[in-house]
């Protein structure tokens, strides 16, 4: 019960910041056009802090195993590459294709896996964890960034155009920075700083206000196939071949469980803004979001449970 109360305390906000969205739109505070055009704003000024500022204030005190860490950074592009092979083999629709390999990997471990992380294990799994969480980022918004470009934009047959296209892209221009940054140890001002921070805290809580304010709940039924099938993968799929693969490596305790919270978190808010304004399906990518937030509720539950009885931690 302890379990499912921090995964509730965790997803609750979430909701009702979708819940804010919906209803603004609805009681006609603003139309969709508008929320349309804030979003551009969002993806453009909002999300290059974000990624920034998560990369520069990087925590380096607790380096993971080496077994955690190649878990992580083999897995992952693996997983993708994968992805991007055999989606379009069943999704002939290349948008919705480009929104279905994201949807499968990009995980919110941010902002569950860490507060979820620091609770099971007390405030001293915080530094590996934050730096954990600094890798699939970066990961995570780099290969995004390719994938949605690949699948939606015009420069996917052109190499050259492509790069240059990612390279144009806010995310990675904050990213950049933010290793740039990080790598030279270089400190910004305090007053910079809490201005940077702060149009960072407020990245999530708009896009999500964002995305309610656009949710369509009829056309979820168009998606069903989609939506069914990428969480079927996503929530317990992927999940149960990352416990299998960590304890095949011999991890425990936090390491093992900070593996399993790259895969089995909700699908990452900043996916529906980037496939929104990169030429791909955001309804579709929206309804990803918000249901992968909700069946979160119970998976993560079931697998911090089954771990648990596991004696795994």
């Amino acid at each position: 019960m302890e379990n499912f109360l921090i995964s509730l305390d965790a997803i609750i906000p979430f909701l009702l910041y979708l819940a804010f969205g919906y209803c603004s739109r609805r009681a006609g505070v603003f139309d969709e056009e508008f929320a349309t055009r804030l979003n551009r704003v969002v993806f453009r000024l909002f999300f290059p802090f974000l990624t920034f500022y998560n990369i520069y204030s990087a925590n380096m005190s607790a380096v993971p195993s080496a077994r955690l860490l190649g878990a992580i950074l083999i897995t992952l592009p693996l997983l993708i590459l994968f992805l991007c092979w055999v989606v379009p083999r069943f999704v002939k629709e290349r948008p919705k294709a480009g929104v279905v390999v994201q949807g499968i990997y990009r995980s919110n471990v941010l902002l569950y896996g860490l507060p979820l992380t620091i609770n099971l294990f007390g405030s001293e799994s915080a530094p590996m964890a934050a730096m954990i969480v600094t890798i699939c980022i970066t990961i995570y918004n780099i290969t995004a960034v390719l994938v949605l470009e690949w699948f939606g934009g015009e420069s996917h047959s052109d190499p050259k155009k492509l790069v240059l296209s990612c390279c144009k892209n806010p995310l990675l221009q904050g990213a950049a920075m933010g290793l740039l940054f990080f790598a030279l140890g270089i400190h910004i001002p305090a007053p910079v700083e809490k201005f940077v921070s702060a149009f960072s805290s407020m990245t999530t809580p708009l896009a999500l206000f964002i995305l309610g304010a656009t949710l369509h709940f009829p056309a979820i039924k168009k998606n069903a196939k989609y939506i069914i099938g990428v969480l079927s993968i996503k929530m317990m799929l992927l999940p149960a071949l990352t416990l299998m693969l960590g304890l095949a490596l011999g991890l425990h305790g936090l390491e093992l469980f900070l593996l399993m919270m790259v895969y089995a978190t909700p699908i990452a808010t900043a996916s529906y803004p980037m496939a929104q304004n990169m030429g791909c399906d955001g309804e579709l990518a929206g309804q990803l979001v918000m249901l992968s937030t909700v069946v979160s509720l119970f998976t993560l539950f079931f697998w911090i449970y089954l771990m648990k009885s596991l004696m795994l931690f």
